[in-house]
C-alpha cells in the first residue's frame, strides 16, 4: 500500500485545491492500487512547521517529496501508478 501525506494548514487556499486534487486522483485510481491518505497540519507539529512552512501544501508519497505549492493531477496519477518518478525536479 502506498501512503500519501498531505502537509497543509487551515485556511490555506492552495491546500484546499491540493486536497481536492488528491481526493479526485485517488478515487479514480484502478481498484488494484491502494493508497492511504494522511493529512498533517504544520500548526500541530513544530518540526513540520520548521521544515515545510514556506512550501505548503506539500505532498509526500511514501515519505518522499512529490510536490509542493501546486499539485498536478496528471503527475500525481502517474506517480501513484508508477509511470514516472515521484521526486520533484524543481
Amino acid at each position: 500500500m502506498t501512503t500519501l501525506t498531505l502537509i497543509s494548514k487551515p485556511d490555506c487556499h492552495l491546500c484546499d485545491v491540493a486536497r481536492e486534487i488528491v481526493d479526485t486522483v485517488v478515487a479514480d485510481l484502478p481498484g488494484d492500487i491502494e493508497v492511504e491518505i494522511a493529512e498533517r497540519s504544520i500548526l500541530d507539529d513544530p518540526s513540520l512547521f520548521e521544515q515545510w512552512w514556506e512550501k505548503i501544501p506539500v505532498v509526500l508519497i511514501d515519505d518522499r517529496l512529490h510536490a509542493h505549492w501546486r499539485v498536478s493531477a496528471d503527475r500525481l496519477r502517474a506517480a501513484l501508478t508508477e509511470e514516472t518518478p515521484t521526486e520533484e525536479s524543481a
